[in-house]
């Protein structure tokens, strides 16, 4: 497939995402920045994006993408052939993430104890990479939900920021999609066709994440414009909006 940029893009993504990135100084001259690519819409449309801006915009910084192999048996090559198609290097990280934590510890809620090695492998894989920075592909709709999710289960007014740095590996993580909302990235996925994988996962769809979608599905059809009411309130947080340096 040709891919190449479209001036349709611009207002449809390309101008949030450069505001987002600008607005919380995600990037400077010269990064080296691996995205997660997870096989899902959200992972895809983080690398499209981001090799947009260094193909046609001309951004200064290096790009390379990791796949986090939890151990499923999923081939990745879909996954490799379209990082070769847009020349970005790729990268799989091995792990028994999977065994770990649905055979050794078998918990009832896995969720929190996954995300977490899965976080360490990938950063871990950028380091040794020579990264100085890893980009994921959360986006409006995580923000918002993750909001909730802190607020209903533990009494919390917090969710993710834009950047973080953490210090114990000397390792900035950026979130450019978080102007976008979830929709976006469905509609961009289906039209360049991206070679999205299977999730293997027992107890995708089953989560209290999920839950909380439809709880958010539902406040939409009272108020259409709860994520953007969402942000406007977000980013007026002095502790959300602190992070911008």
């Amino acid at each position: 497939m040709d891919r190449k940029f479209k001036a349709s893009y611009g207002k449809w993504f390309m101008t949030p995402v450069r505001r987002a990135i600008k607005r919380y100084n995600m990037m400077s001259p010269g990064d080296r920045i691996a995205v997660g690519v997870s096989g899902g819409k959200d992972s895809l449309s983080l690398l499209f994006i981001m090799w947009i801006l260094k193909k046609y915009f001309k951004w200064d910084f290096e790009l390379l993408a990791v796949y986090v192999d939890m151990g499923w048996g999923v081939d990745p090559s879909p996954l490799e052939n379209f990082c070769q198609e847009l020349g970005v290097p790729f990268h799989r990280q091995p792990t028994s993430i999977k065994e770990v934590v649905f055979e050794y510890r078998q918990e009832a809620n896995p969720c929190a104890l996954c995300s977490h090695l899965r976080r360490g492998a990938l950063n871990g894989a950028a380091k040794s990479l020579g990264c100085n920075k890893v980009a994921l592909g959360h986006h409006l709709d995580d923000l918002l939900e993750t909001f909730l999710l802190n607020w209903f289960h533990n009494g919390k007014f917090s969710t993710f920021l834009p950047v973080t740095y953490l210090s114990r590996i000397d390792l900035t993580v950026i979130r450019p999609l978080i102007y976008l909302p979830e929709a976006s990235l469905t509609q961009l996925a289906r039209s360049e066709k991206f070679p999205l994988l299977p999730n293997p996962c027992p107890v995708a769809g089953k989560t209290q994440r999920h839950r909380i979608k439809e709880v958010v599905a539902y406040l939409e059809k009272h108020y259409p414009f709860i994520r953007q009411r969402y942000l406007t309130a977000l980013e007026g947080a002095s502790w959300f909006c602190g992070c911008r340096q």
